[in-house]
């Protein structure tokens, strides 16, 4: 799938931003999510917190290699 950005369709160029915007809110939820699930688990207060705040770092890690590899793929061309 190594297509250049000027090949492209815009349908396949909305859908990379699209799942950009997502992965943040998405990993931050799911993040929570386990961590409520433990709490409940473990009978604490603080791990959905702490699972929440994982997911949102992993999710802006993963945003900024999504974005590292675009900018790769542009100045190749």
């Amino acid at each position: 799938m190594n297509v250049p950005e000027s090949k492209k369709s815009p349908m396949a160029l909305i859908g990379e931003y699209t799942s950009l915007a997502m992965v943040l809110p998405i990993s931050t939820i799911v993040g929570g999510g386990i961590g409520y699930f433990i709490d409940r688990a473990l009978h604490t207060h603080f791990l959905w917190l702490v699972f929440g705040l994982l997911g949102t770092a992993g999710g802006i890690i993963e945003v900024l290699r999504q974005l590292q590899r675009s900018e790769k793929k542009k100045s190749s061309e």
